[in-house]
């Protein structure tokens, strides 16, 4: 008859809250980011063709935010409100398109 294994960890196996004995988290830093991500900030990747025109995420949240006034001014005149507030704004060349 065969001993029963006593359940839990299979052997050679760590437990969870365990940290091997080969990782060196001597040189390890703190995450600098950690702060953004606990005010809730959302983290998306761009494509590197898209990140190429943006040079660091002021630039591209405020293209972001154009976008979506451009869009709400165009949603609410297809609903047939008018808004006199609401103008459009004009688009701006960035620095790479004005050098060519």
């Amino acid at each position: 008859m065969r001993k029963a294994r006593a359940r839990g960890t299979a052997p050679g196996r760590v437990g969870v809250d365990e940290i091997l004995p080969e990782y060196d988290f001597s040189r390890a830093r703190p995450n600098k980011y950690a702060s953004r991500y606990a005010r809730g900030g959302v983290v998306i990747t761009l494509d590197p063709d898209v990140a190429a025109v943006f040079p660091g995420a002021r630039e591209a949240n405020e293209a972001l935010r154009g976008l979506i006034e451009r869009q709400s001014a165009r949603r609410l005149a297809r609903l047939g409100a008018i808004e006199p507030s609401l103008r459009v704004r004009p688009r701006r060349r960035s620095n790479s398109a004005k050098a060519r």
